[in-house]
């Protein structure tokens, strides 16, 4: 086990430079900057942002110091109010620098905010997804080929079709129009999270609920699940201790892209409900060509995709301990 986490960090490290370098170049290529708006700049002004914002340096040395805490430019350092001693304490060193969209905040500030936000919406849509997804499959595989089976695959099959814009509008209709037992917009106490939450976890749900049941009739079939009903343990013993583990497997390789989902989902469902999570930070920052905020975001979010895998691996050995082996 610990050889595989720390080859998985070595990995962490490369992937983490990799984006970092892939997305950086890609976001310089864009045409267009920070500082373009529909109101033209002076340019005399544009110039001493740039300059403020080392925007005018060549773009590897822009890259070099936003990576790693360099001194390329001890004169202007102290120019900026610094000691000279660097430029920027760099990404390796957890600094994404200032933001070129809102003044006089950094990336990290408006991270520290978010983030949390963002976390808990999440969290909340993936727990929900799984606990939802995994009694429904259980149900849908002990109770096969009766109408209660018909119905849970049907409501899974819908929950896959419908993207979750379309699934957020529906609950606005019904919960907030309709019934009106939650706010719509906004953020402050938990109720503000139930909606954007479901509208979040429900095709993950409806994977989970896919996954368990395949995983659930596969192990039902099973000799050691037979042996246990032929010993008279009652038949909740035999699905909770022997067939629902088998069911777990599937579904554990399924949450590090499930965990991808709802990161990547919630920067669209954060837009409709007006949370102010990290999702609407990577969307304005995409608007606003703030690239210091869309590195960061990005970043932190690689960061957290490689960690659930991670997780999710760690969590899969334990269950299967033949993963390990064939692995070794």
């Amino acid at each position: 086990m610990i050889r595989f986490l720390a080859r998985r960090l070595v990995w962490f490290a490369v992937t983490l430079l990799a984006v970092i370098a892939l997305s950086f170049f890609l976001m310089r290529a864009v045409r267009g900057g920070p500082f373009d708006a529909e109101r033209r700049v002076d340019p005399t002004i544009e110039r001493n942002l740039r300059a403020r914002y080392h925007l005018d340096w060549p773009l590897w040395k822009q890259f070099v110091a936003y990576v790693g805490p360099l001194n390329l430019d001890p004169h202007r350092a102290r120019a900026l109010g610094g000691d000279g001693t660097r430029v920027f304490a760099g990404v390796l060193a957890g600094d994404f620098g200032p933001s070129l969209a809102y003044r006089d905040q950094t990336v990290g500030d408006l991270l520290g905010e978010s983030l949390p936000i963002s976390l808990a919406l999440g969290s909340l849509a993936l727990l929900g997804a799984v606990s939802v997804g995994l009694a429904a499959g259980v149900a849908s595989a002990v109770r096969r080929g009766t109408a209660l089976d018909a119905a849970l695959r049907l409501l899974a099959t819908v929950s896959l079709a419908l993207p979750s814009f379309v699934v957020a509008g529906v609950l606005v209709i019904l919960f907030a129009f309709a019934l009106p037992l939650f706010p719509v917009a906004g953020f402050g106490t938990w109720r503000h999270l139930v909606l954007p939450a479901l509208a979040l976890g429900a095709p993950i749900a409806a994977n989970v609920a896919r996954l368990a049941r395949t995983g659930m009739l596969e192990t039902l079939g099973q000799d050691f699940v037979r042996t246990a009903r032929a010993k008279g343990l009652p038949e909740r013993v035999v699905i909770l201790r022997h067939a629902l583990p088998g069911a777990l497997l599937p579904v554990a390789s399924y949450l590090g892209p499930a965990a991808a989902g709802v990161l990547t989902g919630s920067l669209v469902v954060e837009r409709i409900f007006a949370i102010p999570g990290a999702g609407s930070h990577f969307v304005n920052s995409a608007l606003n060509r703030d690239y210091t905020l869309a590195m960061g975001v990005t970043i932190v979010y690689c960061a957290i995709v490689y960690a659930l895998n991670t997780l999710v691996d760690v969590f899969h050995r334990l269950l299967d301990p033949r993963v390990a082996t064939e692995g070794a």
